[in-house]
């Protein structure tokens, strides 16, 4: 490969020359990636018959380097296709490497994390990637953008996204799924909760422990948070229940001496969900109701 790149061409790239002028300049490795990917497409090309390389615009160099690669050792016409970068509202790019990219696999990024990732979209941007992720057509994108005129408190355009692109990477289930997991989780709805399944639960609170535990005669409120291991033990423990800093299921609970009611604090479907202060979450599994 090393022998059919020429190093006029790798040096005059507009990338290569912001590197090389910048303070931290440029390392071999990076000097040669262009090179590595370009091999990366001549492979596909001889094992797999790829003709197409796709990639964002910040990759067209290195494309162009797998595109000459290729045609020189094969005589073949292979093409590349560079899409516009999607980025931030601080303008950061969207991917692996900056940490924030978002995953089309629902193991990576739930169908309630996608959901809300294009809810949370930007004013300024939104009418944009209702163009560039919707198969809408473009009257409908202008009558939606001019009724969020109208009522911008009703976020119809990110809503509107939100839904198209979560309905077209996990068709509607995932939609539904989606909509599920924002009423629990932020209008406290525990008819969203009860019809949650295990993964759902999981997918919502990733970092959430979990405990199983068997319901005593008479348990109350304290025992929970302390058998979870959500409370310190303690008077400090009791306080933070008085205090108002635990929820069961949405709901306040002040009183550490509450007993447990099923249907109220143990749901239907045999969950609790316990949070202490804002963000810390427990997902209770009761046993043998």
């Amino acid at each position: 490969a090393g022998g059919r790149l020429r190093m006029g061409t790798l040096l005059s790239r507009q990338s290569c020359q912001a590197r090389l002028r910048s303070a931290e300049g440029m390392s071999l490795a990076e000097f040669l990636y262009p090179a590595l990917q370009a091999y990366d497409f001549f492979h596909l090309h001889r094992h797999h018959g790829c003709r197409i390389q796709l990639g964002g615009a910040d990759q067209m160099g290195n494309i162009m380097s797998g595109y000459e690669l290729v045609t020189k050792m094969t005589g073949t016409d292979v093409f590349g296709i560079t899409v516009p970068l999607i980025t931030s509202t601080t303008g950061d790019k969207l991917g692996k490497t900056a940490g924030n990219a978002v995953w089309l696999n629902r193991d990576k990024t739930s169908p309630f994390e996608l959901y809300q990732f294009f809810v949370r979209q930007q004013d300024n941007i939104v009418e944009k990637y209702l163009k560039l992720f919707t198969f809408l057509p473009l009257e409908e994108i202008d009558h939606i953008m001019e009724m969020h005129a109208k009522e911008p408190e009703k976020w119809g355009p990110q809503k509107r996204l939100a839904a198209e692109v979560t309905k077209l990477v996990h068709g509607r289930e995932g939609l539904e799924s989606a909509k599920r997991c924002t009423k629990a989780l932020y209008y406290s709805s525990m008819e969203a909760l009860e019809a949650m399944s295990d993964q759902e639960l999981q997918e919502l609170f990733r970092q959430a422990p979990s405990a199983e535990l068997m319901l005593e005669p008479g348990m109350n409120v304290l025992d929970l948070c302390r058998k979870a291991n959500a409370i310190p033990d303690g008077p400090s423990g009791y306080q933070k229940i008085t205090d108002g800093g635990v929820s069961i299921n949405g709901i306040r609970v002040t009183d550490p001496e509450t007993v447990l009611i099923l249907g109220q604090h143990i749901l239907k479907n045999g969950v609790s969900l316990l949070r202490i202060g804002k963000k810390n979450y427990y997902i209770i599994k009761w046993l043998q109701l």
